[in-house]
């Protein structure tokens, strides 16, 4: 292939999908390579899809996407071996028109987004693996080398959107080694259900979702969480904690996601399923100060690429889809202007991106890594203390409350000490800009 394109994008994934699809729309010449099958063949897991970010790029896309279910209530449970306590959200508002949250399948999700691509112009070549980038004499980013014979592709300008282990922008020297202690994994199994079984289990109506948030003790005190949602005839559910932690030994994901399945909160939920899938991946996590260049002379970097996920609320699609967006409008206005591709030029992206709430949001809450990683207990300590203090003050056994208030703040008390549930306070207030 001898062809010059105005742009090369590399993964078909939400954030490539985006920036392909915005370029093709505007009339560039565009390929979109993908080292799967097929977009989303890599991908077996639920997920949630945040409309908002995709609503911008394709209004209409309620019409057709492969929707599972529009979540309609938000639980956040603290775990402990053998309790849970939570917080739920639920709004009769979330069943308007246009919901905000839908739960998808990735894999059906990807290859709807990739027909929207090709229908708008672009060129999509699946099953074919990008070696490595192209470069000129002065280093400007000319295209890429793949797999294929005679695989070398010119474009103006390259996209990378392969992923949050992006070996090609670690092997152009563009970012450094992925971080163990800023990188989740994460497992997940898919548990099928018939619809009726989950609308009844989880109080839902026909096309309604839940979404669980869970935190406290299932990590073993590693910095972690886990998830479920509800899908039409599945529920996802998921673990993860940081690379750095399993590198450490005594954990492993698939462990921690079996004794999740056994806890005696989540195991009716997951009751007569039939487990289906298994997969597991990695999230980027070290939030705004983690964030690696994302820009050059002729290439930019998006999506989980970029490690643009907000882990403090759960947020990575939208991120990806808005920042792919951002930089194929970048892409586009720079070639109505006549401009090349330098890195001075494409400093726009970066521009735009702070100006975005994806950066606004990372840097709200760039302090929280810092704190979870020197304050452990927050996922032990913290769980156990309000797990007791409930059920103390849920108990009728002939004790008063004033006796069993004291006691709540005594057991408060001998675990952390005053300076230290104020010290406590202190640090997670300073985690917040």
């Amino acid at each position: 292939m001898t062809e010059r394109f105005d742009a090369i994008v590399v993964g078909a994934g939400p954030a490539g999908s985006a920036a392909a699809y915005v370029m093709a729309k505007a009339g560039l010449s565009v390929l979109m390579l993908e080292r799967g099958e097929y977009p989303g063949a890599k991908n077996v897991q639920g997920a949630i899809l945040y409309s908002d970010a995709l609503e911008r790029i394709i209004p209409e896309f309620r019409d057709e996407a492969p929707l599972e279910r529009h979540i309609v209530e938000q639980r956040v449970w603290m775990l402990t071996d053998k309790s849970h306590i939570g917080f739920d959200y639920r709004s009769d508002e979330f069943n308007d028109a246009k919901p905000d949250r839908y739960s998808i399948i990735r894999a059906q999700f990807d290859r709807w987004f990739c027909t929207k691509v090709k229908q708008a112009g672009a060129l999509v070549i699946c099953d074919t693996v990008v070696r490595t980038l192209l470069k000129d004499e002065k280093g400007q980013v000319i295209g890429v080398k793949t797999d294929r014979e005679g695989g070398d592709i010119f474009a103006n300008v390259v996209i990378l959107a392969d992923g949050v282990n992006s070996t090609l922008a670690r092997d152009a020297g563009f970012r450094k080694e992925l971080d163990g202690d800023n990188t989740a994994l994460v497992a997940k199994e898919m548990h099928f259900l018939r619809p009726e079984v989950i609308q009844n289990r989880f109080n839902i109506g026909e096309k309604e979702g839940v979404a669980f948030e869970l935190v406290g003790t299932l990590t073993r005190g590693k910095i972690g969480m886990g998830f479920i949602y509800t899908n039409l005839e599945s529920v996802s559910i998921g673990i993860g904690c940081m690379v750095g932690d399993f590198e450490k030994g005594g954990l492993t994901p698939y462990g921690l996601l079996d004794e999740l399945k056994a806890h005696p909160s989540v195991k009716p939920l997951l009751a007569g399923s039939e487990m289906k899938e298994y997969s597991a991946h990695l999230i980027p996590e070290g939030g705004y100060k983690a964030i690696p260049k994302v820009y050059g002379n002729g290439w930019m970097v998006v999506g989980d690429s970029a490690g643009l996920v907000n882990s403090i609320h759960r947020e990575g699609s939208n991120m990806a889809m808005t920042s792919g967006q951002l930089a194929a409008e970048t892409v586009i206005a720079l070639k109505k202007e006549g401009k090349s591709f330098t890195e001075q030029n494409l400093a726009r992206y970066r521009s735009a991106l702070d100006d975005s709430y994806i950066i606004k949001d990372l840097k709200k809450y760039q302090g929280m890594p810092g704190f979870l990683h020197g304050n452990r207990h927050v996922f032990t300590v913290y769980p156990e203390l309000m797990s007791q203090a409930a059920s103390t003050m849920l108990r009728v056994d002939g004790i008063d409350k004033k006796s069993k208030e004291k006691q709540v703040t005594k057991s408060f008390r001998q675990k952390r000490g005053l300076f230290g549930l104020v010290g406590d306070a202190i640090k997670f207030a300073r985690a917040f800009r």
